[in-house]
């Protein structure tokens, strides 16, 4: 028995087990109790007639990423069906927000044949596009088994992803061969795919650095701006555990320069907000919570926006912004995102998912590299004693920013022949009858 049967095998003796687990999951706020069904391969709506196109990214960042395609794939290619597949609670809700009214979101299902067989039986995908490194055997196997072909999109592969990989090469080499296309972000990604066994490998450039801004409710935007006035402020991004308490030093060695700071944390998973304000709260200071429907007032030191789907807004209220994952060895969040929007952009020296942008930035003047909280705060407090010196990294990165834009038409020019063939009905998956 190959290794991928025994899995199989497995998976099939687990299936009793796979709504416990589930249920499980639910009480602790991961799945949604209401869209349980989706998991175990139970479509929530009928299929649209016609050839569909099915895009899955694993979570909020990728799901994101991938709605500038989804935009071009609906103008472009107006026949084609679009299903959009997401695996957690937070994108799900990002999606029923910002999808457009005709594309479907589903839950992608738990990796069991039964659940993948009824998924695909019932969605027939002629096209499918998994969005960076979501690799599920049964879902990718049986897909190609069908016929169903599959593209790799915004592929990449950290160091640490591949000397994992590389300990189980023909595991991973049998699911990359199920990509007739891979596009990668970098080349360190295309190479580190080839070595794995990616059979057709083109370096693109990374589909999020293509999204457009970030929105901002523009009542809510003008509503703060009231609240704030003139304060001086700045904002930290994305922020994972380690890096509140040196956003905490960073703001006390500030505060005794700039009268009335205002230091806001956006934490990178929001269910953190209540732990980062006791926390912040029993070290001294004074914290308001958004999530607790909290406004800051004049005695609020930092604010904690711990909210999903607002960190547009708090760029747009800071002209200087920390991005997070980088004080601690998380390889960094978007540092496009902020500069986007005219903000002078800083991080710490943990960027290894971003390294490729992270020195393009630091060379073109558009990224300030700290490396601790009181690196920050003297970098922070420089950029707001110095008017000058921060409109000049602003339009740095709105210049490097703006020569992302390109990279959406190169990713749509390489899957065009796909998206025909698949508007064309010239794939013909197959349906299995077999439900195990």
């Amino acid at each position: 028995m190959t290794l991928f049967a025994l899995y199989r095998a497995l998976g099939t003796a687990a299936t009793p087990l796979a709504r416990r687990h589930l249920k499980r999951r639910c009480a602790r706020g991961r799945e949604d109790p209401a869209r349980l069904d989706e998991r175990l391969g139970h479509a929530g709506y009928a299929r649209p007639p016609g050839p569909l196109v099915w895009i899955h990214g694993a979570s909020v960042g990728e799901s994101l990423s991938a709605l500038p395609l989804i935009a071009r794939i609906r103008a472009r290619w107006p026949d084609l069906g679009i299903l959009v597949t997401t695996g957690t609670v937070t994108s799900a809700r990002l999606m029923a927000e910002r999808l457009p009214p005709a594309v479907i979101h589903q839950y992608v299902p738990v990796d069991l044949p039964g659940a993948v067989n009824r998924f695909l039986d019932h969605w027939r995908p002629a096209l499918g596009l998994i969005v960076e490194s979501e690799f599920w055997p049964n879902l990718l196997l049986e897909a190609r088994r069908r016929g169903i072909e599959l593209t790799l999109v915004n592929g990449r592969v950290s160091a640490r992803s591949f000397a994992t990989w590389r300990r189980a090469r023909p595991i991973i080499a049998r699911l990359l061969a199920q990509f007739s296309l891979v596009l990668a972000q970098l080349d360190e990604d295309a190479r580190p795919l080839e070595a794995l066994g990616a059979a057709r490998t083109l370096c693109m450039g990374n589909l999020k650095f293509a999204a457009p801004p970030l929105e901002a409710d523009p009542a809510e935007l003008a509503r703060l701006r009231a609240r704030l006035g003139a304060r001086p402020r700045w904002l930290a991004a994305s922020t994972h555990p380690g890096e509140e308490a040196q956003i905490a030093v960073a703001h006390r060695a500030l505060a005794t320069g700039h009268p009335g700071l205002l230091s806001v944390i956006a934490p990178r998973h929001p269910h953190r907000g209540a732990e980062i304000v006791a926390d912040l709260a029993a070290a001294g200071l004074a914290v308001a919570r958004r999530g607790a429907g909290e406004d800051p007032d004049p005695a609020t030191e930092i604010y904690v926006a711990d909210t999903m789907g607002e960190l547009g807004l708090w760029y747009r209220l800071g002209e200087i912004v920390f991005v997070g994952g980088s004080l601690v060895p998380k390889g960094g969040q978007n540092m496009v995102e902020p500069a986007k929007l005219g903000r002078a952009v800083l991080c710490g020296p943990h960027t290894a998912n971003f390294m490729r942008v992270t020195d393009e930035m630091t060379r073109a003047g558009a990224l300030g590299r700290v490396a601790d909280g009181s690196e920050l705060a003297a970098t922070v407090g420089a950029l707001m004693s110095d008017a000058a010196a921060r409109r000049a990294m602003i339009e740095a990165g709105r210049a490097y920013a703006t020569a992302q834009a390109g990279v959406l038409d190169d990713i749509v020019a390489a899957l065009a022949p796909l998206l025909d063939r698949a508007a064309q009905g010239r794939f013909n998956p197959a349906v299995s009858s077999v439900i195990i």
